[in-house]
């Protein structure tokens, strides 16, 4: 299994813009599908964005297009989520995760390993 811990988290003014970076650890060396999820207080968790091993396709939320973009640096063990212009409503705690058969539409039981998550808080 891998081990992945998030970084990144943080209050931002909306508009604004953050990183968040996801670090893997363990088997590394396995061909994992990478995602991010979020999920707000009072809400179910999901996805946010996903890339394949090569980094040659991703996978966007329709509320996140345009405005996040995700890439991965498989010597480095990386994975980055780049939020630009950042709303209240992407306020949640964002998770990583690492799966292998991940669906077209990324689903959470897609994914074994998770993170413990980081928060961001977008205030209007």
């Amino acid at each position: 299994q891998v081990q992945l811990v998030e970084s990144g988290g943080g209050l931002v003014q909306a508009g604004g813009s953050l990183r968040l970076s996801c670090a893997a650890s363990g088997r590394t060396s396995d061909r994992y599908v990478m995602g991010w999820f979020r999920q707000a207080p009072g809400k179910e968790r999901e996805v946010v964005a996903a890339i394949n091993w090569s980094g040659t396709s991703t996978y966007y939320a329709d509320s996140v297009k345009g405005r996040f973009i995700l890439s991965r640096d498989n010597a480095k063990n990386a994975v980055l989520l780049q939020m630009n212009s950042l709303e209240p409503e992407d306020t949640a705690v964002y998770y990583c995760a690492a799966g292998f058969l991940v669906r077209t539409v990324p689903q959470a039981s897609d994914f074994g390993s998770w993170g413990q998550g980081t928060q961001v808080t977008v205030s209007s």
